[in-house]
């Protein structure tokens, strides 16, 4: 998901002081850059979008887009940058909201695949979401228009796009088609020359 570059270590203080953060997370000290494609940010706008309807109508919790730092790891200079994070209202507090990165691990992760993506980077990233206490995390993959439900208790299901995703326990009430995720493509560019009739 991400490639380690070759930097000094560094705190989680000094990496949010970064002008260019957005494009890392911190993983042992180190900036880890972050895939994206134009696709994948538009399918994680697709999935925070639902979600955030689904929560602003039943009061149900805080849902953030891809910009929130998640600073809930057992490895203190790891800062992960999740598509999608959910965490219920009832386990957050003011003093929460002040801080810089959630040090509070959240009820549901999503990570959205971009192209250069590697699956094992993508099931480091899942475990170590679970390690922390989050518990479901979906993979979303725009490519094969499938969602991966990992849960805390170590169950494994996958859904294609006829199917519905539920938020089961987690996020009570929530349900939608996994289609509802995925865009239609658009139709290929015409070359301005063959526009010309």
């Amino acid at each position: 998901m991400s490639t380690v570059a070759a930097e000094p270590k560094i705190t989680p203080e000094e990496f949010l002081a970064l002008p260019d953060k957005e494009r890392f997370e911190l993983v042992d000290g180190q900036l880890a850059e972050v895939n994206v494609s134009v696709l994948s940010s538009l399918v994680g706008g697709r999935v925070y979008y639902t979600l955030q309807n689904h929560f602003g109508l039943n009061d149900l919790g805080y849902v953030w887009p891809a910009d929130l730092y998640l600073r809930c790891f057992a490895d203190p200079n790891k800062l992960r940058k999740p598509d999608v994070t959910f965490i219920a209202k009832d386990r957050l507090t003011a003093e929460i909201l002040d801080e810089g990165y959630l040090i509070t691990p959240p009820d549901l992760v999503v990570e959205v695949v971009s192209p250069n993506d590697l699956a094992y980077e993508i099931d480091e990233k899942v475990q170590e979401y679970l390690d922390a206490g989050v518990q479901l995390v979906w993979v979303v993959n725009p490519a094969l228009h499938t969602v991966r439900i990992h849960r805390a208790d170590g169950t494994i299901t996958g859904l294609h796009e006829s199917d519905d995703l539920s938020g089961e326990n987690v996020v009570p009430g929530f349900r939608c088609s996994v289609a509802t995720f995925f865009p239609s493509r658009p139709a290929s560019a015409i070359p301005p020359s063959s526009a010309k009739g």
